[in-house]
């Protein structure tokens, strides 16, 4: 720990008084979200650096000093520390983001230690002046006001002010619309723990888990939290200015049995909008995979695509969301389009998306999203703006631009990979896809997506199991893949599984159905059946066939592939001449 000159207090250069002021300053504040325990954390090890012996500052040490842990306590099989400083990092760092902004001293516990580290600010802050002597915060401007009147410069200091105020109206009024995050924001409370000591390892371990977990849905804010006493409700104004869900639960442990349970909470309603129950035995198992098992599975159900949070709702139905309700409508808007997938849904959905980037320009999910729109522009020939490759062209740019603002945006990379292969690249959109898949493993939607071109491209076999595997762990997953499905079952021959799956499909406006439900109405021998879908395709795209061997060559499939559906149309009975 290091600091800024000498002064009197001064330990080894650093001024110990201002830095245990900090320290005060940061546990009266209602903004550190703490347990009395973390505060004794903090304490402790700020003033074990102050004193000179950071490098005491083990596991070992804390869990004996701070959390009462005997001579025997096991660093190995109990993380009890590790787990309780990564929250303490998260609630400084929320200090800091709120009440601690201009605070002159910022303190930290980096990562892969426990030795805080001080970085001055350069401001100044006097503790006298924004802290009433029971340790209540009293309003900056407040306390800037009594400071002003008790000096000599009230009338130089005001004058500065009001011109000061003056330019910053103006700038506020010149300046593109200030606008809050377009994400939904979910805040996770740490699980209850109901069965004393066995417990507490699980409740902490999952709790911390989820967190990790559900950051990886970039369509999402995520932030951690603390319990609100029993019976506490936000009133108004905070339940536009906080989060929109919270997701709580509980651990149970008898014997060797462990019982979780979550729920997924609406702070607007108050309603519970989803809950699950999940039961392990602990015999043979280890406490880091049982918790990222049940984590992973929380946390796919609520923040998936079409999953507790995302499900597609009428617009009608959706109840405002603070500033962000209309970027919130058109991602939900998104997914509702991806489940029709018709013309009506693809030109209001489009609009709204672009609107979305235009208030929120840095949100790389909405510039994923987008991307879709415009590749399905020229795909499926949904509301063409121009003649091909106009839409494709304009997608590859939109999905670029959204892995330049987030590489790590599984969404993005899964845009990027889609018009990736749509423009002819199978080789990159795949690296790219199993790229998406490892940066979020839980979601089914980048799942099914990837399984379908690795199918496309000729590998129907494990192509099916992925979307098979999707579909089983996502029931409300887009009927786009069921369709893929039967496609994959006619490729692979067998005609009663997919006659199965093209009859589970309900996509009456999706040109695409009704071609691959006729190929295999036809194999299956299912006459009337055939007609109709023959039928239903050559209306809504009468000129398909025109140059049917590029639109098949856009899609990837293999040489044999294109021959084995080239036939199947002429079976069908579709216009396939023969040079297509």
């Amino acid at each position: 720990m290091s600091g800024p000159g000498a002064h009197r207090g001064d330990h080894d250069g650093v001024d110990v008084d201002a830095v245990r002021k900090q320290v005060d300053r940061i546990l009266k504040s209602a903004d550190f979200a703490a347990t009395g325990r973390l505060r004794n954390f903090l304490t402790f090890v700020v003033e074990e650096a102050l004193a000179g012996r950071g490098n005491r500052l083990k596991a070992y040490v804390i869990a004996k000093e701070v959390f009462g842990r005997g001579d025997n306590f096991d660093t190995m099989n109990d993380p009890v520390v590790r787990i309780e400083a990564g929250r303490l990092r998260r609630a400084l760092e929320r200090y800091y983001l709120l009440s601690g902004r201009e605070d002159p001293i910022r303190i930290d516990i980096p990562k892969g230690t426990y030795i805080p580290t001080l970085q001055w600010t350069g401001r100044e802050h006097s503790v006298e002046a924004d802290v009433d002597p029971q340790g209540m915060r009293v309003p900056l401007a407040q306390a800037l006001w009594a400071r002003l009147r008790r000096s000599g410069r009230f009338a130089v200091v005001l004058s500065i002010a009001l011109v000061l105020i003056l330019a910053v109206i103006w700038v506020w009024i010149g300046s593109p619309k200030r606008l809050p995050s377009p994400e939904i924001t979910i805040e996770v409370l740490p699980f209850a723990n109901l069965s004393g000591a066995p417990g507490a390892l699980y409740a902490s371990g999952i709790s911390d888990e989820l967190l990790t977990q559900l950051a990886r849905f970039r369509d999402l804010k995520v932030v951690g939290g603390l319990p609100n006493a029993p019976g506490q409700r936000a009133n108004a104004t905070d339940l536009f200015a906080g989060p929109r869900y919270l997701l709580a639960g509980g651990v149970r442990v008898a014997n060797d049995q462990l019982r979780v349970s979550a729920r997924l909470i609406d702070r607007q309603s108050w309603r519970i909008v989803w809950s699950q129950i999940y039961d392990r035995t602990l015999r043979g198992a280890g406490s880091f995979e049982i918790e990222a098992d049940i984590a992973a599975k929380v946390a796919a159900a609520v923040a998936q695509p079409y999953g507790a949070i995302f499900a597609p709702v009428s617009q009608n139905s959706l109840t405002q969301t603070a500033g962000n309700a209309e970027a919130y409508l058109c991602i939900l808007r998104f997914y509702h389009y991806r489940k029709v997938l018709d013309g009506e849904e693809h030109s209001a959905t489009r609009d709204c998306l672009e609107k979305t980037i235009a208030d929120y320009p840095t949100y790389s999910t909405g510039w994923a999203m987008l991307a879709y729109l415009y590749l399905d522009e020229d795909r499926f020939e949904l509301n063409r703006r121009g003649p091909p490759p106009f839409g494709t062209d304009r997608a590859r740019q939109t999905a670029e631009r959204a892995v330049e603002l987030d590489g790590t945006n599984a969404r993005a990379l899964q845009a990027l990979m889609t018009v990736l292969f749509f423009s002819r690249m199978p080789d990159a959109a795949l690296e790219i896809g199993a790229k998406a898949l490892a940066f979020n493993p839980n979601d089914t939607e980048i799942l099914a997506e990837f399984g379908s071109r690795i199918a496309q491209a000729g590998d129907w076999k494990r192509g099916v199991a992925m979307m098979e595997d999707a579909l089983a762990r996502n029931p409300s997953q887009a009927s786009y893949y069921t369709g893929l499905m039967a496609l994959a079952y006619y490729m692979m021959g067998n005609d009663q599984l997919a006659v199965e799956w093209i009859k589970r499909v309900d996509l009456p406006r999706f040109s695409f159905y009704h071609f691959v439900a006729a190929l295999i109405f036809a194999r299956a021998g299912l006459e009337h059946e055939r007609a109709e879908s023959v039928d239903q395709f050559q209306k809504m795209r009468p000129r398909f066939f025109d140059n049917f061997a590029a639109e098949l060559a856009m899609r990837n499939f293999t040489a044999s592939d294109r021959e084995k559906l080239t036939e199947g149309a002429r079976r069908a009975g579709f216009p396939v001449g023969k040079s297509n």
